[in-house]
């Protein structure tokens, strides 16, 4: 069932891929050993969440808070990365798994790239019609 209530940044796809990367993570580590649970399953899952998480907080606000969201979200992806290696290297997930997380990462870490730039673009051309006083 849809909401009657809609947020802007829910339209990017780059958010809409982001949510569903931090479902697909999730699904995933509930099959790590117990002992990970308050280690690698933790931080795997919440530098998932945190791609998203982040577009939608910097989402409303000025260029500069945007840009240094979109910033931690990248950091966020660059994470899983890591993430995902290890528990590839753990044997928690498989060869597919692993790179088919790097896929999802990659796309999200240029769609990402592509907004910071674009929003960069529209703060200097903010910025160059700005008068001076």
């Amino acid at each position: 069932m849809k909401s009657n209530y809609h947020f802007k940044f829910e339209e990017l796809r780059v958010y809409q891929k982001a949510m569903d990367f931090g479902e697909l993570v999730d699904t995933s580590v509930k099959k790590f050993l117990n002992y990970e649970l308050y280690e690698l399953s933790s931080q795997f899952r919440r530098a998932a969440d945190s791609i998203a998480l982040n577009i939608a907080e910097g989402y409303p606000d000025f260029d500069a808070q945007f840009v240094k969201h979109l910033n931690h979200a990248i950091y966020s992806a660059n994470e899983c990365v890591s993430c995902s290696t290890k528990a590839r290297r753990r044997l928690y997930i498989n060869y597919e798994q692993n790179a088919e997380n790097r896929k999802l990462l990659s796309e999200m870490t240029k769609m990402m790239l592509s907004l910071r730039k674009k929003v960069l673009k529209r703060k200097e051309l903010n910025k160059s019609r700005t008068p001076n006083t």
